[in-house]
């Protein structure tokens, strides 16, 4: 669902990452970038709407004021929306590697 509702917002390089033999964290990370702040902002905001549609709900939000990178802790999924530039600073791919790295939710 959440894969479907950022694709449905443009989101960029769309990444799935299975991290739940290497941390105990969350899951799963979920990783997206947009090209600017409204877009970032647009992503977090459909997440929320399809998640809570389906009963899903967010136990934390941060960073959507200045949305370089946004933060949803839906507890065992946690989803990553960044602006491209802080997505290539912060590369939670390369820190998350351990883990396996789907590209598309039919992988699952």
């Amino acid at each position: 669902m959440a894969y479907n509702a950022l694709s449905d917002k443009k989101g960029g390089d769309i990444k799935i990452i299975d991290i739940h033999e290497v941390s105990v964290l969350a899951d799963y990370f979920i990783i997206a970038d947009g090209s600017n702040i409204n877009q970032v902002q647009a992503m977090a905001d459909h997440v929320q709407e399809v998640l809570a549609r389906a009963g899903w709900e967010c136990r934390q939000i941060e960073g959507y004021q200045n949305a370089n990178w946004i933060l949803l802790d839906y507890g065992d999924v946690i989803i990553h929306l960044f602006s491209r530039e802080d997505r290539l600073f912060y590369d939670l791919e390369r820190i998350w590697r351990d883990g396996k790295t789907f590209v598309d939710v039919n992988e699952l």
